[in-house]
């Protein structure tokens, strides 16, 4: 019989771009969807990237480069750990994948085995576990809610870790939650890691500049775990550069070493064009990316507002990224016409067919009293989508 393998048999769909693909289908029909399911700032890239990039292009930077990346980016992503966050790493350490997406798959496929066990704290993003079952590795969820701030505590932390476990994958701030772990809460998981060395920890801040607290805390700053930790990090969203696929890592040097093997034998380097922006979104003005992270925060508070004004909702302030996660399982068992909500992709589905809102349903984020709004969209759009949804969600009896 023909079929696919195993390993794709079991892997689940991405939730966030099925409810893309809906509501693109939605549009093309003429009829007016607010999307606040797409994870992407939806400012242009700034005008001084795009000209290192049309600049690239007329200087024939068309040819491969080394698979990790020209040396030229990877000394500024050096600057910029040192700079920004007070790491010290060497080029050597650093590899460029086509976007952070494979850079968290070659970290697990380089260093995770069938059998191997790792612990990632829910909500998570959606293709977390997924990347794990690729790896042949099991995943461990570590469950949280709305009263915990979404956050993980170290003894829970410590209680699922077994002669297994190989990895801790942590994200902060979080996609789908907002919220964001302060220097106290990461040392206390760093008080429970210094117990289990062998325990390599993914730290996955690529919303590091959508932080709406003081200051970028990374796991990596803890000398304790500085040696086995991995920082992934890009353009994508701090620099509104989701399409050009350009992320890092910056890890201890045998694994990037391992991760430049791996990444040599299925993609070899990303793009030309987009390193050479990159290298420009670190080494050129930062001002574009205060502009972004004010502008994000301002309809973080307008967000935050809306959804505690519609009935049911039980909504906590993120600290970062761009989304709101509420508790809407008040609604659940509730229905219009013959439309029965069960769960919150019931939810969403009717949000998109009544309201024409587009969401993602908690479960596949690890969170099933919980749906995901994007707030990366306009102050207009977003004060008419939440109006929209508190007319259709008033009809649910």
């Amino acid at each position: 019989m023909l079929q696919v393998s195993e390993r794709l048999a079991s892997l689940s769909p991405s939730a966030t771009l099925a409810m893309a693909q809906k509501s693109s289908e939605l549009k093309a029909q003429g009829i007016d969807v607010i999307s606040l399911s797409v994870g992407e700032p939806d400012f242009n890239t700034p005008d001084h990237i795009k000209e290192a990039a049309k600049k690239a292009i007329d200087n024939n930077f068309s040819f491969y480069s080394p698979v990790p990346g020209y040396l030229e980016l990877r000394k500024a992503i050096v600057e910029k750990l040192k700079t920004e966050n007070g790491l010290t790493f060497t080029p050597a350490q650093i590899v460029c994948a086509n976007g952070a997406k494979q850079a968290i798959c070659n970290v697990l496929l380089s260093v995770v085995g069938r059998g191997d066990e790792v612990i990632i704290p829910a909500p998570y993003w959606v293709s977390y576990p997924e990347m794990v079952k690729i790896a042949d590795g099991t995943p461990v969820i570590v469950y949280s809610d709305i009263e915990s701030d979404f956050k993980i505590t170290p003894a829970q932390l410590e209680a699922v870790i077994t002669p297994k476990t190989k990895v801790l994958m942590l994200c902060s701030p979080s996609n789908p939650t907002g919220s964001v772990y302060t220097r106290d809460e990461l040392k206390a998981l760093v008080d429970v890691l210094v117990k289990y060395p062998d325990i390599i920890i993914l730290s996955d801040e690529i919303y590091e500049h959508t932080n709406y607290l003081d200051k970028h805390v990374s796991i990596g700053e803890f000398a304790e775990v500085f040696e086995r930790t991995v920082i992934v990090n890009g353009v994508s969203k701090g620099y509104a550069m989701t399409g050009w696929r350009l992320g890092w890592i910056a890890a201890p040097k045998w694994i990037a070493d391992a991760c430049n093997t791996l990444q040599g034998q299925y993609t070899s380097n990303p793009s030309t064009i987009a390193q050479k922006a990159a290298e420009a979104a670190y080494t050129g003005d930062q001002q574009c990316v205060a502009d972004m992270r004010a502008a994000f925060e301002r309809r973080k508070n307008l967000v935050v507002k809306l959804a505690r004004e519609i009935p049911g909702f039980k909504v906590n302030e993120p600290k970062g990224a761009f989304y709101i996660f509420p508790d809407c399982s008040y609604y659940f068992g509730k229905s219009y016409n013959d439309t029965a909500i069960n769960n919150p992709e019931d939810l969403a589905l009717y949000l998109l067919a009544e309201a024409h809102v587009a969401c993602v349903g908690g479960t596949d984020f690890g969170a099933p009293n919980c749906i995901r709004m994007s707030y990366a969209t306009s102050d207009e759009k977003l004060v008419e989508a939440f109006t929209r949804m508190k007319n259709a969600l008033e009809k649910l009896k």
